[in-house]
């Protein structure tokens, strides 16, 4: 075989220039290989319909944001103050007036809650709508919703990509435990990493970028020249089928669609301004332009906002005292997050979207509603913090053709526990399944080849429908 590969001249330094996009290329097509093997007849969904899960790793803490409580002693409400919305009876935090001037347009959730304190296991019972086999570790054991979605509904837009995730460069889908478990590899997201308000950001591996183009027909060329090496290795059937799954990823690379949507720069200056020039801004209009453009479920994960953070802050939500001054954190954080949101819930509703998106904001856990002190790691000196709280958390849901405008639930006095409508995470899920037409008892075998559906348990939000 190898006097058979020495007659071509095939160049080291071009395969090294066109790799990154060939070797894609042939990674998804092994990865729509993996999907069509493993397909299965899925219940009618609706096609024109669309999440963005806005993702705050570290868990938002409910009691300066969506659920103060300004009655309670200082050592639990802190330094904020409520504020009125545009919607009598609904309040929210002073750091979030554009949120204020919106209410009519989301509704917040105040009662959820489960039984994780730490951030691995946290994450996986969130994502997952599952209790995990283990707590520690963000490697699920069962697929993420986004995954679900990917399989679920991987033929519906076949040029575009059914699964994205806006994170940080040196992370993965483990990451925040947006893994595909059982389902396999070949349905986690399609990272898009990195910062889109970077003026030099780009998604090389779909060639969005203008210099990329002429490098086009060269990979289709060695993409060719790749096929007659292998076909004369071996002529099977199989090489045949994977000539098409070849062609279709080969298509997907060059997407029209798929690169205009990654192309943050088509946008007018002034819409990018009123989301916000920093990664918290430009991720969430990114994720808008790709449900735009026909993605099922898009995930932001809004982590560090860009730039360098004070030193009394930190670089997720995790607002331990020893991590920050949890509330000069806020008013560092807080802004661009509410600009952020705001600009993402208005943009959706002004461009008529707010039927076929559903926007879902949350971490993965509250905050301890009490606030401790301790020694920050930044500043060296004594400061104000909150812990893990899984006890009690809030979500802001906002679109979806769902009754916006209100709030469902309630949690005591002091912010440690649902008062009133306890939900678990699987009722957000269950309401996020309905909003897609996907039958949460719909089932696709685990590891042992055991059923398991979608969702083992939850009933869709009735106060939301």
């Amino acid at each position: 075989m190898s006097t058979r590969l020495s007659t071509h001249s095939l160049s080291r330094r071009r395969f090294l220039h066109t790799g990154s996009m060939l070797s894609l290329g042939l990674g998804l097509s092994q990865v729509m290989r993996m999907r069509a093997a493993t397909a299965s007849e899925t219940p009618p969904h609706r096609s024109d319909t669309a999440v963005i899960l806005v993702w705050l790793t570290g868990g938002l803490s409910h009691m300066d944001t969506y659920d103060l409580k300004p009655e309670a002693p200082l050592e639990y409400r802190g330094e904020f103050s409520p504020i009125r919305t545009n919607v009598s009876g609904i309040q929210v935090g002073e750091l979030l007036p554009l949120h204020a001037k919106i209410a009519d347009k989301f509704s917040l959730i105040r009662s959820v809650s489960h039984g994780f304190a730490d951030h691995d296991g946290a994450h996986k019972r969130i994502l997952t709508g599952r209790i995990p086999k283990s707590a520690v570790g963000f490697v699920n054991d069962a697929p993420s919703v986004g995954c679900i979605v990917s399989k679920v509904r991987e033929q519906v837009r076949p040029d575009m990509l059914a699964f994205t995730s806006g994170q940080r460069a040196d992370t993965n889908a483990d990451s925040y435990s947006q893994g595909a478990g059982y389902l396999g590899k070949s349905y986690e997201p399609f990272l898009v990493v990195g910062d889109p308000s970077d003026e030099k950001w780009s998604v090389p591996n779909l060639a969005v970028v203008p210099e990329l183009a002429p490098r086009l027909s060269d990979r289709r060329s060695l993409l060719a020249e790749f096929d007659s090496l292998r076909r004369e290795i071996d002529l099977s059937e199989s090489l045949a089928a994977a000539d098409h799954f070849q062609s279709k990823a080969l298509a997907l690379l060059t997407s029209d669609a798929a690169r205009r949507a990654f192309d943050v720069s088509q946008e007018e200056p002034a819409l990018r301004d009123r989301y916000g020039r920093n990664a918290y801004g430009q991720q969430a209009l990114l994720a808008r332009r790709l449900v735009e453009a026909g993605t099922s479920f898009a995930n932001v994960v809004m982590e560090h906002p860009g730039g360098s953070n004070p030193p009394d802050a930190v670089y997720n939500w995790d607002c331990h005292a020893v991590n920050c001054h949890v509330f000069n954190d806020a008013r560092w954080r807080f802004p661009p997050f509410d600009q952020a949101v705001s600009a993402l819930i208005e943009d959706i509703y002004s461009r008529g979207l707010d039927r076929k998106v559903l926007i879902v904001v949350t971490g993965e856990f509250g905050h301890t509603p009490r606030i401790s002190y301790q020694k920050g790691t930044g500043t060296g000196i004594i400061q104000p913090g909150r812990d893990h709280w899984p006890g009690a958390m809030s979500i802001l849901v906002s679109g979806g053709g769902l009754r916006m405008g209100q709030v469902v639930g309630s949690t005591n006095r002091l912010g440690e526990a649902p008062q009133d409508r306890p939900l678990s995470p699987n009722a957000l899920w269950a309401t996020v399944y309905r909003h897609l037409g996907i039958d949460t008892q719909q089932s696709f075998p685990d590891h042992s080849g055991r059923p398991m559906p979608i969702l083992p348990d939850g009933e869709p939000i009735r106060d939301l429908i």
